[in-house]
């Protein structure tokens, strides 16, 4: 028994710590409500990334442009690549009057005569037989035997140099007129008003009447 009271007396002495004789339990108080855990913001900055076009980087390089063109056309050709031109069938001459100079003439009992130079070619396809080439001048005044000179035969592609004269006035122009005919006919008359004078230019005299390829 003497245990029991001071026991008892212990227990009044600790209950008198808090003002409570039955001391609480652990429940939550009834009439707060429970409190959520609060939120935990931090300082970490929000990075929003925008996406931005490639740079288009100029350059100075030039643009060329490109022009179509149609390819040539060819057309098959029946001449020859080798012929140059194309000469006649038939007989053609051509004459060239080189110049002209004059001279006295004794032996024949003349005075002035007219002496002119010309080239006769034959650019045919036929050989040219029985050539006769006769110089005329307007002031013409006796025959002279030299007025007309005859050539036997012009091949093809020859020519062959020529001088011819007539009795012509003292010291006056003279126009001057050649004519050319053969077994194919008169061929064709070449005339010059004032045949200039051929000079140191006149054809060899051994070469006259003689034909001769013609040049290239």
């Amino acid at each position: 028994m003497k245990r029991v009271i001071p026991l008892i007396l212990a227990m009044l002495i600790t209950t008198s710590c808090n003002g409570w004789i039955i001391q609480p339990g652990n429940l939550p108080t009834p009439f707060l409500p429970p409190t959520p855990t609060p939120s935990i913001f931090t300082a970490t900055p929000v990075v929003i990334v925008v996406a931005s076009a490639t740079p288009q980087v100029a350059t100075s390089t030039p643009i060329s442009f490109i022009t179509a063109t149609s390819a040539p056309t060819f057309s098959p050709s029946n001449t020859p690549a080798s012929a140059a031109t194309t000469l006649p069938s038939g007989p053609s001459i051509s004459v060239e009057v080189l110049g002209c100079n004059t001279s006295i003439d004794v032996v024949h009992g003349m005075g002035e005569v007219t002496n002119a130079f010309v080239t006769v070619r034959n650019t045919g396809g036929v050989e040219l037989t029985n050539l006769k080439v006769t110089l005329k001048a307007l002031d013409e005044a006796r025959v002279h035997p030299d007025k007309t000179a005859e050539v036997a035969s012009l091949p093809v592609g020859y020519k062959v140099n020529l001088k011819l004269t007539v009795d012509s006035t003292y010291k006056a122009e003279t126009p001057i007129q050649i004519e050319v005919s053969g077994d194919a006919g008169l061929f064709q008359r070449v005339g010059a008003d004032s045949c200039k004078d051929i000079g140191l230019f006149a054809p060899n005299p051994d070469s006259l009447k003689t034909p001769m390829p013609n040049n290239p």
